[in-house]
Protein backbone atom coordinates (compact mmCIF):
# COMPACT_ATOMS: atom_id res chain seq x y z
CA UNK A 1 0.00 0.00 0.00
CA UNK A 2 1.54 3.36 -0.79
CA UNK A 3 2.54 5.44 1.87
CA UNK A 4 0.54 8.58 1.23
CA UNK A 5 -3.04 6.53 1.67
CA UNK A 6 -3.34 7.01 5.36
CA UNK A 7 -6.30 9.06 5.31
CA UNK A 8 -8.11 6.42 3.65
CA UNK A 9 -7.29 4.00 5.57
CA UNK A 10 -8.30 5.68 8.47
CA UNK A 11 -11.19 5.99 6.87
CA UNK A 12 -11.94 2.31 5.77
CA UNK A 13 -10.90 1.65 9.55
CA UNK A 14 -12.71 3.78 11.53
CA UNK A 15 -15.77 5.07 9.31
CA UNK A 16 -16.68 8.42 8.95
CA UNK A 17 -17.68 11.52 11.22
CA UNK A 18 -21.38 11.45 12.04
CA UNK A 19 -22.29 14.45 10.24
CA UNK A 20 -19.70 13.55 6.92
CA UNK A 21 -22.60 13.27 4.26
CA UNK A 22 -24.48 16.14 5.53
CA UNK A 23 -21.76 18.41 5.70
CA UNK A 24 -20.81 16.79 2.35
CA UNK A 25 -24.24 18.16 0.65
CA UNK A 26 -23.95 21.23 2.39
CA UNK A 27 -20.64 21.87 0.77
CA UNK A 28 -21.71 20.65 -3.22
CA UNK A 29 -24.87 22.95 -2.50
CA UNK A 30 -22.66 26.04 -1.69
CA UNK A 31 -20.28 25.44 -4.61
CA UNK A 32 -22.90 25.96 -7.42
CA UNK A 33 -23.19 29.48 -5.44
CA UNK A 34 -19.20 30.24 -5.22
CA UNK A 35 -19.11 29.02 -9.04
CA UNK A 36 -21.45 32.16 -9.51
CA UNK A 37 -19.99 34.44 -7.66
CA UNK A 38 -16.75 33.53 -9.56
CA UNK A 39 -18.62 33.39 -13.22
CA UNK A 40 -19.65 37.10 -12.16
CA UNK A 41 -16.49 37.99 -11.00
CA UNK A 42 -14.06 37.24 -13.22
CA UNK A 43 -11.99 39.67 -15.56
CA UNK A 44 -10.48 39.65 -19.02
CA UNK A 45 -8.60 36.44 -20.16
CA UNK A 46 -9.35 34.60 -17.51
CA UNK A 47 -12.88 35.33 -17.44
CA UNK A 48 -13.16 34.07 -21.00
CA UNK A 49 -11.57 30.67 -20.15
CA UNK A 50 -13.81 30.41 -17.39
CA UNK A 51 -16.74 31.16 -19.61
CA UNK A 52 -15.56 28.82 -22.30
CA UNK A 53 -15.17 25.70 -19.87
CA UNK A 54 -18.59 26.60 -18.68
CA UNK A 55 -20.41 26.58 -21.88
CA UNK A 56 -18.37 23.29 -23.12
CA UNK A 57 -20.21 21.92 -19.33
CA UNK A 58 -23.24 22.66 -20.85
CA UNK A 59 -22.99 21.59 -24.09
CA UNK A 60 -21.87 18.64 -22.90
CA UNK A 61 -24.87 17.85 -20.41
CA UNK A 62 -26.94 19.14 -23.21
CA UNK A 63 -25.73 16.60 -25.81
CA UNK A 64 -26.34 13.65 -23.27
CA UNK A 65 -30.13 14.70 -22.36
CA UNK A 66 -30.96 15.06 -25.82
CA UNK A 67 -29.36 11.09 -26.33
CA UNK A 68 -31.28 10.25 -23.55
CA UNK A 69 -34.45 11.51 -25.21
CA UNK A 70 -33.53 10.35 -28.21
CA UNK A 71 -33.40 6.47 -26.50
CA UNK A 72 -36.56 6.96 -25.10
CA UNK A 73 -38.43 7.60 -28.83
CA UNK A 74 -40.58 5.45 -30.82
CA UNK A 75 -38.88 5.17 -34.18
CA UNK A 76 -40.10 2.86 -37.62
CA UNK A 77 -38.17 -0.24 -38.16
CA UNK A 78 -36.62 -0.21 -41.60
CA UNK A 79 -38.18 -4.33 -41.92
CA UNK A 80 -38.47 -5.03 -46.26
CA UNK A 81 -42.08 -6.52 -46.09
CA UNK A 82 -42.78 -9.00 -49.29
CA UNK A 83 -45.85 -7.36 -51.26
CA UNK A 84 -49.01 -8.58 -50.54
CA UNK A 85 -47.44 -9.24 -46.89
CA UNK A 86 -49.47 -7.01 -44.76
CA UNK A 87 -53.93 -6.51 -45.12
CA UNK A 88 -54.68 -3.41 -46.29
CA UNK A 89 -56.53 -2.64 -42.81
CA UNK A 90 -52.63 -2.62 -41.48
CA UNK A 91 -51.24 -0.71 -44.29
CA UNK A 92 -51.28 3.09 -42.53
CA UNK A 93 -49.56 1.67 -39.33
CA UNK A 94 -46.49 1.87 -38.67
CA UNK A 95 -44.37 -0.77 -36.88
CA UNK A 96 -42.52 0.98 -34.17
CA UNK A 97 -40.08 -0.53 -31.58
CA UNK A 98 -38.73 1.34 -28.21
CA UNK A 99 -35.26 2.38 -27.93
CA UNK A 100 -33.97 1.92 -24.87
CA UNK A 101 -29.86 2.72 -24.40
CA UNK A 102 -29.02 5.20 -21.27
CA UNK A 103 -30.26 5.12 -17.89
CA UNK A 104 -32.62 8.08 -16.28
CA UNK A 105 -29.54 8.46 -13.86
CA UNK A 106 -28.59 11.81 -16.17
CA UNK A 107 -32.15 12.97 -16.41
CA UNK A 108 -32.02 12.64 -12.48
CA UNK A 109 -28.27 13.96 -12.35
CA UNK A 110 -29.66 17.46 -13.91
CA UNK A 111 -33.06 18.07 -11.29
CA UNK A 112 -30.48 17.42 -8.23
CA UNK A 113 -28.36 19.92 -9.71
CA UNK A 114 -31.54 22.51 -11.12
CA UNK A 115 -32.26 21.63 -7.13
CA UNK A 116 -36.13 22.51 -8.04
CA UNK A 117 -37.59 22.74 -4.24
CA UNK A 118 -41.31 22.92 -3.92
CA UNK A 119 -42.57 24.44 -0.76
CA UNK A 120 -45.97 23.64 0.32
CA UNK A 121 -48.40 26.20 1.04
CA UNK A 122 -50.95 25.53 3.24
CA UNK A 123 -54.77 25.73 2.07
CA UNK A 124 -57.09 28.02 2.55
CA UNK A 125 -60.83 27.21 3.28
CA UNK A 126 -63.73 29.62 3.01
CA UNK A 127 -65.64 31.08 6.02
CA UNK A 128 -69.37 30.64 6.07
CA UNK A 129 -71.34 33.68 7.34
CA UNK A 130 -72.67 32.39 10.18
CA UNK A 131 -69.04 30.97 10.95
CA UNK A 132 -68.14 34.75 11.22
CA UNK A 133 -70.66 36.35 12.53
CA UNK A 134 -71.50 34.34 15.07
CA UNK A 135 -71.91 35.30 18.85
CA UNK A 136 -68.98 33.86 21.77
CA UNK A 137 -69.91 33.42 24.81
CA UNK A 138 -67.41 33.56 27.09
CA UNK A 139 -66.56 33.80 31.26
CA UNK A 140 -67.37 30.94 33.69
CA UNK A 141 -71.27 30.88 33.52
CA UNK A 142 -70.84 31.80 29.71
CA UNK A 143 -72.95 35.11 30.46
CA UNK A 144 -71.13 37.09 28.65
CA UNK A 145 -70.75 37.12 24.74
CA UNK A 146 -70.02 38.86 22.03
CA UNK A 147 -70.61 39.06 18.13
CA UNK A 148 -67.37 37.60 16.89
CA UNK A 149 -66.02 39.40 13.41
Amino acid sequence: MPQGDYIELHQKRNGYRLDHFERKRKREARQVHELSHKAQKSIGFKGKQFAKKRYAEKALMKKTINMHEESNKRRKTDDDVADGALPPYLLDRETTTRAKILSNTIKQKRKEKAGKWEVPLPKVRPVAEDEMFKVVRTGKRKSEYFRHL
